[in-house]
């Protein structure tokens, strides 16, 4: 089995959802960043990642990793934080009314980079409103997406 359907595997077996993984130091250092699936597979109300999750998603990954013998030196499990990357189809779905900063790989408009609030995701494509309107972009030339973090007072 590949690295990442191994990682997957184990994170989503113990009720997780794995969001990125980075590899570093000539593959040496594994970082992972889990989150907890949307309210509709876990329950209502799923929360932000604590540091026992981390331990707990770790301790396992540790055990797997040596069963499987995968080579590495670190490992890190951390949270995405505020501002999580957006991989995946869902994950537009999933966060769909907030805002997100886009970077594209083929300019759409004469225009690489977007911010603005995402109101639709269907067949590949994501609606993205702006304050100047709306523009569709195919989620295959997103080359980077993460959510803009909402600071309230």
């Amino acid at each position: 089995m590949e690295l990442r359907g191994l990682l997957e595997t184990t994170v989503d077996g113990l009720g997780y959802e794995l969001v990125d993984v980075e590899l570093s130091n000539r593959g040496k250092m594994l970082r992972l960043f889990i989150d907890k699936p949307p309210a509709g597979r876990q329950g209502a109300g799923a929360s932000a990642i604590t540091v026992d999750d981390c331990a707990r998603v770790s301790n396992q990954l540790a055990r797997v990793l040596e069963v499987e013998g995968v080579d590495y030196d670190r490992l890190e499990v951390s949270s995405p934080g505020l501002d999580r990357p957006l991989k995946k189809e869902a994950d537009f779905a999933r966060f769909a009314g907030e805002q997100a900063r886009l970077t594209l790989r083929i300019p759409v408009d004469g225009r690489r980079n977007f911010t603005g609030v995402m109101r639709a995701v269907a067949q590949g494509r994501l609606e993205l409103e702006m304050e100047d309107g709306r523009v569709s972009i195919d989620l295959a030339n997103i080359d980077k997406a993460r959510l803009v973090p909402r600071i309230e007072f």
